[in-house]
């Protein structure tokens, strides 16, 4: 799954200039990775690959709210013609209206508001008089015809649109595929991620012996009587430039059907595959578990968002998949590329990344989701799969899920850091919020909140702290805005019943991101126990734990054993020395847990000062909280009998664990 997880996208040539684009304004990087400062930071970026900031600054005086397609099509060639009006409205007087069109695609006409007009064009930059008042609605109709470029005649793009050949099955097929910068190079657009269109309608005529797929549902198919036939689609719900799409082929339809949570009737998923003898059968079952995968993302996501109209594949010869709303197109049929791509249509489509410097907030949730339907469906894989995520980012030290280069498709898509870094680090907030119910609640809240729109990865970071309650500053400025990833070493005394434990870690970029301070889990055994899991606070690089009353330590310390940390193992070792002269150690016998086992009661003594208690099960599970000064008394009678973890944190800093036994 790791090579379908790097080639989900496709691979434009990695040659691309990017890098030497002037358009970037220059700015010095905050290397302590201040959420705050790359926010300011970002907003220098330029959001196309191919208009200046004083041209994109023009494309924001006028709001998008339907495209209407209207091509002529084939599955052989990318050679096009037909017409896109763009409706759209002034937000202030507009005198022109500047939109984007590839200089190989000639325009034989313009009109606004159905009266042809004079227009001017540079390149690909076209201008068109509108002397719109604000908040006036305007329509724009372009009609032209020509052959879009290729990656050899674009290199800042190319292959918006592809003619190719399946190499295991040999059907044909046009298809397209416009992320991050390439509708332009087959229909008339404005290329803003925040500016979404309300709807979209696409027709493409086709010869009779092709089917042609395209987003929403498909409300007439119109034979003409000359050998072509009108396939004509309609989607009624928000949409951002690139993920309308079109496919051509020689297909057959097969559909299926899904029952998620929250939908009023039964979803249509609805399957262009090649028409070819073997390649239905041959996928078929890994197409009938896309209802299951459905699902399974409207109990963890929310429902399912196009539910009143479809979900559905378009076949075509690519790597991977491309996530089009409500209709990806997809090379073959593998459990997680389909989930993947499923998993797009609540992250990336309903709600969008609002930059390509967050689209961690598509591929990093979409790649998450492949993790959680393995967990749910396939359990037992879900762990081989993390780790090799984790083996993936750590094949070099450095890089930030954040995008500084957003212009640089190559680092846009990077399978190390924006995919599986990506993915990687949603697995530890989950940690960080250690409660799966509060987890899912707030992701589904997010897409509630964000439904329609464009979210920042800040955006999704203060909503989710909000929602939870939690401070998530320094685990985005480490983990997101950061590079690197830990390092753990651990070293242990037993001293009498008590066990020393001191966790430290190295970060493999220590430069700019020096310290990581999520959590951590040990798995420790203890004679005549099961082994336990404590999860520890850490707050710098080196950190002495006492556990009170452990017993005798037996077999291997464990780091991170259930891998939701990104890192690697630096060993465990015994120092008899270790703690013997620590001076903070003193104030530890301070803490007193009786009686311990206990049944009804824990009576707890502490320093005369106030402090708080999480009482944790086995797993790690908070299952009781609370604030106390001094002493205090917890009714347990409500848990099951086990072994749990009871930490105290004092206001002056210190925090105490012990282990006490329920009976």
């Amino acid at each position: 799954t790791t090579s379908i997880r790097t080639q989900i996208k496709r691979m434009k040539n990695l040659f691309l200039l990017f890098f030497f684009i002037n358009t970037f304004l220059t700015f010095s990087q905050d290397n302590s990775g201040s959420c705050a400062s790359r926010k300011a930071a970002k907003t220098w970026h330029t959001k196309s690959a191919s208009l200046s900031l004083a041209e994109i600054a023009e494309t924001e005086k006028y709001d998008v709210h339907f495209y209407n397609l209207d091509l002529n099509m084939n599955n052989i060639s990318t050679n096009l013609s037909g017409s896109v009006e763009i409706h759209a409205k002034a937000l202030v007087y507009l005198d022109s209206a500047l939109f984007e069109l590839f200089e190989s695609l000639l325009i034989s006409e313009v009109k606004v508001n159905g009266i042809a007009v004079t227009y001017n064009r540079v390149s690909n930059k076209v201008r068109v008089p509108i002397n719109a008042q604000a908040q006036t609605n305007f329509v724009i109709k372009v009609s032209y015809a020509g052959t879009p470029p290729t990656a050899q005649t674009n290199p800042l793009g190319g292959s918006g649109l592809t003619a190719g050949s399946s190499p295991s099955w040999g059907n044909k097929v046009v298809w397209s595929l416009s992320e991050p910068f390439s509708a332009y190079e087959w229909f008339a657009v404005k290329q803003s991620l925040t500016d979404k269109a309300d709807s979209c309608a696409v027709a493409i005529t086709v010869p009779d012996s092709c089917k042609a797929g395209s987003n929403g549902v498909l409300e007439n198919v119109v034979p003409l009587g000359n050998g072509f036939t009108r396939y004509e689609w309609k989607h009624r719900h928000p949409i951002d430039y690139y993920l309308i799409s079109v496919a051509v082929a020689k297909y057959v339809e097969y559909n299926v059907f899904a029952n998620p949570q929250g939908s009023t009737a039964p979803v249509l998923i609805q399957n262009y595959i090649y028409d070819n003898p073997g390649t239905l059968p041959n996928f078929i079952d890994e197409i009938n578990e896309t209802a299951e995968f459905m699902e399974l993302f409207a109990t963890q996501f929310g429902p399912y968002p196009f539910a009143d109209e479809k979900y559905g594949h378009c076949m075509a010869p690519i790597g991977g998949g491309m996530e089009h709303q409500t209709m990806t197109t997809q090379g073959f049929f593998e459990k997680t590329l389909t989930a993947h791509e499923l998993a797009h249509q609540w992250w990336g489509n309903n709600v969008t990344c609002a930059s390509w410097c967050d689209i961690w907030i598509n591929e990093g949730f979409a790649s998450y989701s492949e993790y959680l339907m393995l967990a749910a469906l396939y359990n037992g894989q879900q762990a081989n799969h993390m780790t090799q995520v984790h083996q993936s980012v750590m094949n070099q030290p450095g890089g930030s899920v954040w995008v500084l280069d957003s212009l640089n498709e190559a680092r846009i898509f990077s399978g190390r850091l924006t995919y599986d870094k990506g993915a990687g680090i949603i697995h530890t907030l989950r940690y960080l919020i250690n409660n799966d119910n509060l987890f899912f609640a707030a992701l589904q809240d997010f897409q509630s909140t964000f439904s329609n729109s464009t979210a920042t990865g800040l955006d999704f970071k203060n909503h989710v702290a909000n929602f939870c309650n939690i401070n998530l500053d320094a685990f985005f400025e480490q983990w997101y805005f950061g590079e690197g990833f830990p390092t753990y070493q651990v070293q242990y005394n037993q001293v009498g019943n008590d066990l020393l434990l001191e966790i430290s870690h190295s970060a493999s970029m220590p430069s700019i991101t020096p310290t990581f301070t999520n959590p951590i889990s040990l798995r420790l055994f203890r004679q005549g126990q099961a082994d336990t899991i404590i999860r520890f606070d850490i707050t710098s690089n080196s950190q002495l734990f006492t556990l009170s009353n452990f017993g005798t330590l037996t077999g291997t310390i464990g780091i991170d054993p259930s891998n939701w940390i990104i890192n690697a193992n630096g060993g465990v070792s015994a120092d008899p020395t270790l703690g013997l002269n620590d001076p903070t150690l003193a104030i530890l016998p301070l803490l007193e847990v009786y009686p311990n086992p206990s049944a009804e009661v824990l009576n707890v003594k502490g320093p005369n000062e106030k402090l708080t208690y999480i009482i944790f099960n086995a797993l790690g599970k908070t299952v009781k909280s609370g604030a106390f000064t001094a002493q205090t008394q917890i009714d347990i009678q409500d848990l099951p009998s086990g072994t749990y973890i009871l930490k105290c944190s004092s206001v002056s800093g210190q925090n105490f664990i012990k282990l006490v036994t329920i009976k």
